[in-house]
């Protein structure tokens, strides 16, 4: 059987070395340069994005924000899952607050911004503080702002309309500020039969917007909530494949922050961490075939190697330490690869976070060393 997958990442690079033990092939798209490439060398395959559909089995994705036209052309062959209004869902923040509203999970209170009026209107409905987020591009922590008092109204409504005016389609979404725990997320995955399996919760810690650090966490009452809230938000899209949601956890109610319709940074630890990896569920569930286990097999964390293109030998020397480096250039702030670290119980997992801190730049690695100075004190 042979994939296509839209986009040439490292998610299209992980799926296509979990695709591989189970004899299915991948090539893939990047829709920035019109090319279809192998996933992994990145060589260039001489066909054209028609050639490749129709030599594909299955067209699927490893990120949202793909034109239009490309998912309108992939979803008339009838071969592109999950679907393209997921897709759609995913790439445009109203459309992801409208999915969430239909499928009745809890999400913060918010309002859709095309001009001044509207934003003025959004401070009287959402109130003060509140986050904005543009509804197209913005990922990473990129396309948002923070308005904590009204001081700070039009100087943050000048750079929302540079925003608004880059695209006749463009709107931005006000959002509660909402004060919470911590932020978790849980990627499952989704059979054409309706069949769904979940990983466990990970909880997140990122900086400047940017996932840092994820680790696989034991929390059944949340577990519980957050699967009742992926299942309506699957079932609502008639979902295929491996889809990521994050929660804010406010005293122990989750409500949900986005969601992510492919597979997700969040659940990298799975490669280690789990029966099946997140990318091999995908993989299944896209070419029909049945899900695999999502079942924690060790105590796992993940740490996001961000603008670095080096590791100390140190860690290739620790047990439980793997490392996964996506073959990119350097370049400050972009995700080089991650590591997966692995444990028999919790308090080992803690020591040895502690111990891979003491070998890695606190600039670089900031969150791994806050997580660290926590153990120690």
């Amino acid at each position: 059987m042979h994939v296509l997958v839209l986009g040439s990442g490292q998610l299209a690079r992980m799926m296509s070395l979990a695709g591989a033990p189970l004899n299915i092939t991948m090539s893939a798209y990047d829709v920035t340069t019109d090319r279809v490439v192998h996933p992994l060398t990145q060589a260039v395959i001489e066909q054209t994005l028609d050639q490749a559909i129709a030599a594909a089995d299955v067209i699927t994705a490893e990120f949202e924000h793909i034109p239009h036209d490309i998912l309108a052309i992939c979803d008339k062959s009838g071969k592109f899952r999950p679907s393209t209004d997921a897709i759609k869902a995913g790439g445009d923040r109203r459309l992801e607050k409208t999915l969430l509203d239909n499928s009745g999970v809890k999400n913060a209170t918010y309002y859709v911004i095309n001009n001044r009026a509207d934003f003025d209107a959004a401070i009287q409905h959402v109130g003060i503080p509140m986050v904005l987020k543009s509804a197209l591009g913005g990922y990473d922590g990129k396309g948002q702002w923070r308005l904590k008092d009204a001081a700070q109204v039009d100087t943050i409504w000048q750079e929302m309309q540079e925003c608004l005016n880059s695209s006749t389609h463009q709107a931005i979404v006000a959002e509660q500020f909402v004060p919470f725990d911590r932020e978790v997320s849980l990627v499952g995955a989704r059979s054409a039969s309706g069949e769904v399996a979940v990983y466990p919760l990970a909880e997140n810690i990122h900086v400047n917007g940017v996932l840092s650090l994820s680790t696989a966490i034991d929390a059944p009452e949340l577990q519980e909530q957050a699967k009742k809230m992926f299942t309506a938000v699957a079932n609502s899209l008639d979902y295929i494949g491996v889809l990521a949601i994050e929660f804010f956890d406010v005293n122990g109610e989750l409500l949900v922050n986005e969601i992510a319709p492919r597979v997700h940074n969040s659940g990298h630890w799975t490669q280690q961490g789990a029966e099946v990896c997140q990318f091999e569920n995908h993989v299944r569930a896209v070419c029909g075939l049945p899900l695999g286990s999502t079942k924690l097999v060790r105590e796992t964390a993940m740490i996001n190697i961000l603008g670095e293109d080096t590791l100390p030998n140190a860690l290739l020397a620790m047990e439980g330490c793997h490392i996964h480096w996506y073959g990119k250039d350097k370049r400050p702030g972009r995700k080089m690869g991650h590591i997966n670290v692995t444990a028999d119980y919790s308090g080992e997992l803690q020591r040895k976070l502690c111990e891979i801190a003491d070998h890695l730049d606190e600039n670089a690695f900031p969150a791994v060393h806050e997580v660290a100075q926590k153990i120690r004190s």
